[in-house]
């Protein structure tokens, strides 16, 4: 073949032939061939015959093209114009087709999703790549290699619940381990940034505790987020390894998090000023691990964990009494907490503004309305499909 004319015509013709398995090899040995001999020496200068195509119905020739194009070093301007010719493509292929060259179909997925993360402009990635998942799957249950880029695109946007939607589905078939710890570890902050702590956990101890030859440095962020995440939403974190982990790489993730250690300790001891002064000492590694924000949290979740055990032992309380005690510096700062408290449904109390006195009740929840009965439901047939699975 001398010339991408004649390619692009050979595709046009071919592409509504492959009726047998004999025809698809010939194509493909025909797209092989081309790619050594015209597309990689011609890879920057593909993008005017991608035109000529059609994307649904030219999907394997399309791809071969596009794969050469995304592989070649691209200018500001041709990344710009190349994502919405991804996008379509993504949209419009045929899976029947892509998934004949699965790796040139997820080469050209990631070229995409570092474009867009490049011109940062990441929630253009993300109904994309999510839709080139659906195409790339043999299975709803299998995990690809795509799932952590998408992931990191929900991320990046800021873009949680579209995370979540992902993150809900059962996984039953892992072809690469590094994709399950990036998707657990990601998932993981998705549910952070949804406050869906218990979920989190899940995701980030699976991590963890995932079997490993060495300790990875995935591992190792998902442990920190794991001990503050577990503060958070437990008040404790267990410092209990899995016992098929050799002692070496228990002891390598101990000293990695050695900080995250020091911040769970201070933590037992119920005293803000404990935890306040490791997170001063500690501050710079917290900020360097990007997790600053979640270890406010923490000090946050003492304070809210120290209030809810007032609850257990008075029936009022003035503001003033609440912040001496809680450790807060002011009665508007524990007002604040009640306050918020409250709204979170955490606590149920009511706050007299004219005395600054706070009243303790008892959960008004009975357990026997229409919305609560549904809600025990669902959660019961979930966990009932899953046994059986």
């Amino acid at each position: 073949m001398d010339s991408m004319e004649e390619l692009v015509s050979q595709i046009q013709r071919l592409s509504s032939n492959m009726n047998s398995e004999e025809e698809i090899s010939r194509f493909h040995s025909i797209l092989k061939q081309a790619e050594e001999s015209l597309l990689r020496p011609q890879a920057s200068q593909l993008a005017p015959f991608l035109e000529q195509l059609n994307p649904s119905t030219h999907s394997l020739g399309y791809l071969y093209i596009l794969e050469a194009y995304t592989g070649a070093a691209l200018s500001k301007e041709q990344a710009t114009v190349l994502v919405p010719v991804v996008a379509t493509f993504l949209e419009s292929c045929t899976a029947e087709q892509i998934r004949l060259v699965p790796d040139k179909f997820v080469s050209v997925c990631k070229k995409f999703k570092d474009e867009v993360v490049s011109l940062r402009t990441p929630m253009r990635g993300i109904a994309p790549i999510r839709t080139a998942i659906r195409k790339l799957q043999s299975s709803p249950e299998q995990l690809t290699t795509l799932h952590p880029d998408f992931l990191l695109l929900c991320l990046l946007a800021k873009c949680y619940k579209s995370g979540l939607s992902l993150l809900q589905e059962d996984i039953f078939e892992i072809d690469q381990p590094k994709d399950l710890f990036l998707y657990c570890y990601y998932g993981g902050m998705i549910c952070i940034g949804q406050k869906s702590f218990r979920k989190a956990m899940e995701l980030l101890k699976a991590v963890v505790t995932a079997p490993m030859s060495s300790t990875n440095a995935i591992a190792v962020e998902a442990h920190k987020k794991y001990i503050l995440v577990s503060l958070i939403y437990n008040g404790q974190f267990s410092t209990g390894l899995p016992k098929y982990m050799s002692a070496m790489g228990q002891r390598n993730l101990k000293n990695y998090c050695q900080p995250y250690y020091d911040l769970a300790n201070s933590y037992s001891t119920d005293k803000i000023s404990e935890v306040e002064s490791a997170v001063t000492i500690n501050r710079e590694k917290f900020e360097s691990d990007n997790n600053l924000g979640l270890v406010k949290q923490v000090v946050s979740s003492l304070s809210k964990r120290n209030i809810q055990r007032l609850t257990q032992t008075y029936l009022t309380l003035s503001l003033e009494d609440m912040a001496n005690r809680v450790q807060l510096n002011t009665s508007k700062e524990a007002e604040l907490h009640v306050l918020q408290m409250i709204q979170d449904g955490e606590i149920f109390a009511t706050i007299n503004q004219k005395d600054g006195m706070v009243s303790f009740h008892e959960d008004p929840e009975q357990y026997k309305t229409c919305e609560m009965i549904e809600h025990i439901d669902s959660s019961i047939q979930r966990y009932v499909s899953i046994y059986v699975i």
